[in-house]
């Protein structure tokens, strides 16, 4: 129970800060043009969140940790003996780590160097203020409204001449802060 309890905690921190709050980034930029318009800034977020929503019931909530906690446990349970093993949690964390090594080298190159950590970076906490943030109704849960809602909002502040798409100059502009000099996380505190 306790491992699942761990799992659970460190699947809702990632899940929910990479989801919930990254800017319109260009994964969203669906035709390759550098730009992001709001059309195709809105499919991603319905993806990410169709993505989150584990058990397709168009919320994400507490069944959507469990679920994912669950398929988590059954990759991470490789003999599939209800169990994990120590050799398969280390197994499961040297491929974690290989594959953000990949990631790594992809952004910078082969050429080694020290990486920063990715604007999603580990927050503690984190992610639970920015699904608090979201869920605009108080109910503990967060709905498809919500959720694109949200998306909607970072679209406009991020959309700095109002034109309807992110060009790349707005979102290097956004990137040394000029949208407040803060994160998401830091504004709602401070606010």
């Amino acid at each position: 129970m306790t491992m699942t309890k761990i799992l659970a905690g460190l699947l809702a921190i990632s899940a929910t800060s990479a989801a919930l709050y990254a800017a319109p980034g260009m994964k969203a930029d669906a035709n390759g043009d550098k730009a992001v318009t709001k059309t195709e800034a809105m499919a991603a977020a319905d993806a990410r969140f169709a993505k989150m929503d584990a058990n397709s019931d168009g919320v994400l909530n507490e069944a959507d940790k469990i679920a994912k906690v669950k398929m988590r446990f059954a990759k991470l349970d490789a003999d599939k003996n209800g169990a994990i093993s120590e050799s398969e949690f280390v197994a499961s964390h040297e491929a974690r780590a290989d594959k953000r090594e990949d990631r790594r080298e992809k952004r910078m190159g082969s050429g080694g160097g020290e990486g920063k950590m990715g604007r999603h970076g580990r927050h503690r906490g984190g992610g639970m203020k920015m699904m608090a943030m979201v869920d605009t109704n108080g109910d503990k849960a967060v709905s498809s409204a919500e959720f694109r809602a949200a998306a909607e909002a970072r679209f406009a502040k991020a959309d700095a001449n109002g034109d309807g798409t992110i060009s790349a100059d707005e979102r290097k502009a956004g990137r040394k802060g000029k949208w407040g000099g803060q994160r998401p996380a830091a504004r709602a505190d401070a606010g």
